[in-house]
């Protein structure tokens, strides 16, 4: 059976206590095999995670005749056989990695076009930035009723750019069109996250030549060519931190390998505010517990080094055991709290408002965006038996906290959606003591 057949079921209600590793960083990984395609030769990629994303990659690679080999959990990406700058529509409809092909296609073809974007729906998540950047370098940008249409009339030529949000995505498409483009690039206001710190090492490895240097502003002399190389996948930051949160909603105990805990940054300041705690038993190793009863804090995600979106909806999870009223203030997302009206259901107290609840500026202000939420607690949560359906990828893995923390049992359905970014959730957290399977979705409907 597919994902899309399958539901989770979790008897909930215990510590969760165990040891885990964190999988291949999936907001890497997708990246990584898009950069392979500016080599020449080809690349490996070690530590790549099973998961959807990859998967739907791979296939869009594929389809446009770069040959992908697999061994264990290494890739090798072999470009020298892409005969399209066609990006189908069904091999590339349900993720938002065509828009970074536009770059990385463009210096191979006078014209590329690709699909309108899938992936989750948290925000309009526009991609004006990414077409700006192609026109920056000397591209042009048709948009059509199937995506969109770049073009070229002579080699991309490097050019300064100050991006007007420090966009991941934005700032990965100016990399990939300034590493070959002839002449300097400068991006300002860049995005400084660890994959782009990771995508920058990868890329001088193939022989791109870039400098990094004080605040947001990144430097590029464009080379003619590039080749392959090999690059480790690292380990996933916000996989780490949701294992965390687990330890802390459960009054748990849970080790986690295979990160590097520098790469957590202000989300161990956090939850250690709110009562958790955490010890580093070597380079890649950190165990996550309850070091005390939780408390309640204020949160406003943001970008880099701030804290992730991607950590607020488990840290939501967590916040429901705190002992008062908890704040979080999404910056990033005007649409990422649709999670939360299925954990009211098995009895969190959480509220929506339209305010900017937290001091960082925004860009929701005054937008009617219900992007603050209120937090009450604590609550015990209660499934007798309770369906919830995923919405989007981060608040699948909220949804199984919330059911391991719940008394009862839930069923957990959208699965597809979590196993986008997340690899053998069942068998990893089957290895801890946390009762969880698969179960038929006709089954439970």
């Amino acid at each position: 059976m597919t994902a899309h057949e399958l539901a989770y079921r979790i008897q909930g209600g215990a510590p969760v206590v165990g040891q885990i590793t964190a999988l291949g960083a999936k907001n890497f990984a997708t990246k990584a095999l898009v950069a392979a395609l500016l080599g020449d030769t080809p690349t490996q990629l070690r530590n790549c995670p099973p998961i959807g994303d990859v998967a739907i990659t791979r296939e869009m690679l594929e389809a446009i005749g770069v040959v992908v080999t697999a061994q264990g959990d290494t890739l090798t990406i072999d470009p020298a056989g892409i005969r399209s700058s066609g990006v189908p529509i069904p091999d590339s409809g349900s993720n938002r990695i065509p828009i970074l092909l536009l770059g990385a296609l463009l210096h191979r073809f006078d014209e590329v076009s690709v699909p309108v974007l899938g992936g989750c729906k948290i925000g309009e998540r526009p991609v004006d930035f990414h077409l700006m950047a192609i026109e920056h370098f000397g591209g042009q940008v048709e948009t059509t009723a199937d995506g969109y249409v770049a073009r070229r009339r002579k080699r991309l030529r490097g050019t300064q750019i100050k991006l007007p949000y420090p966009s991941v995505g934005a700032t990965e498409t100016c990399l990939f069109l300034a590493a070959t483009a002839e002449g300097r690039s400068v991006i300002a206001n860049a995005a400084i996250e660890p994959e782009i710190i990771e995508l920058i090492t990868m890329l001088r490895a193939m022989g791109a030549v870039i400098f990094t240097s004080a605040g947001r502003e990144i430097k590029i002399e464009g080379v003619p060519r590039l080749q392959g190389t090999c690059m480790p996948i690292l380990g996933d930051r916000i996989e780490a931190a949701s294992w965390a949160c687990l330890a802390g909603a459960s009054d748990g105990d849970i080790t986690v390998s295979g990160l590097n805990p520098n790469h957590l940054g202000n989300f161990l300041a956090y939850f250690q505010q709110v009562g958790g705690g955490f010890d580093l038993l070597d380079e890649r190793t950190v165990r996550f517990y309850r070091r005390t009863p939780l408390r309640p804090t204020v949160v406003e995600t943001d970008v880099y080094p701030g804290f992730s979106t991607d950590w607020q909806q488990p840290f939501a999870i967590m916040l429901t055991q705190a002992n008062g009223i908890s704040i979080i203030h999404e910056t990033v997302y005007e649409n990422r709290f649709g999670y939360l009206r299925a954990l009211n259901e098995l009895g969190a107290n959480t509220q929506l408002t339209t305010h900017c609840l937290g001091g960082l500026p925004c860009r929701y202000s005054d937008r009617n965006h219900e992007h603050s939420a209120i937090v009450v607690g604590p609550t015990p949560l209660r499934a007798d038996g309770s369906v919830i359906t995923i919405p989007d990828l981060r608040a699948g893995l909220a949804y199984i906290i919330a059911a391991a923390i719940a008394r009862g049992t839930s069923i957990i359905r959208g699965v597809h959606l979590l196993e986008r970014g997340y690899g053998d959730v069942v068998p990893r957290l089957s290895r801890m003591n946390l009762r969880i399977e698969r179960v038929p979705l006709g089954a439970v409907v």
